[in-house]
């Protein structure tokens, strides 16, 4: 089997940026990433490290970043998130306030190991007012309230608000 899928998985790769962000294109990706081996993954992560913002605010290609927060090594899922994450909050703000990147977001608060997800959600605290004033700034708010109910008290992780966050 795999000399048969060899040539079609070399040719995906050569055009990943373009076919994830096709209508279609962006299925066939993401099913590499839901059942194609390691290698293949990794390539596809590889082709979108550096542009996850852009992506992110893309309707289709939007549903492949997901695809790879979620079926990336974690290694790689680690670099997904520090991109966001980076030195500045740019890219995380712009990101929980847009229609689709919103969901990316979620996916990486859901799926990021602890230390990763603490630091997600202290990098978004700051922001919490004015995610109140955006429709998708409330998805990431219900999503951290959801993570902050299952949390045990920690004096350095109170709570967003004093009362509910929506």
């Amino acid at each position: 089997m795999p000399e048969q899928t060899s040539p079609i998985l070399n040719e995906l790769h050569q055009h990943t940026e373009r076919l994830v962000q096709d209508q279609y294109g962006n299925y066939v990706i993401q099913h590499v990433l839901e059942h194609g081996t390691p290698e293949d993954k990794s390539k596809i992560v590889q082709e979108l490290r550096g542009n996850i913002l852009n992506f992110s605010q893309h309707k289709f290609a939007s549903n492949v970043v997901e695809k790879c927060v979620t079926h990336a090594s974690r290694t790689e899922r680690a670099m997904l998130i520090d991109e966001v994450c980076g030195s500045s909050d740019n890219a995380l703000y712009t990101m929980m306030k847009d229609q689709f990147a919103n969901y990316v977001i979620q996916k990486m608060i859901d799926v990021a190991e602890p230390p990763q997800r603490k630091l997600l959600m202290h990098r978004i605290r700051p922001h919490v007012a004015t995610l109140r004033k955006y429709t998708y700034g409330k998805h990431i708010l219900a999503k951290l309230e959801k993570y902050y109910m299952t949390m045990k008290p920690a004096p350095d992780f109170l709570p967003l608000t004093n009362g509910p966050l929506l």
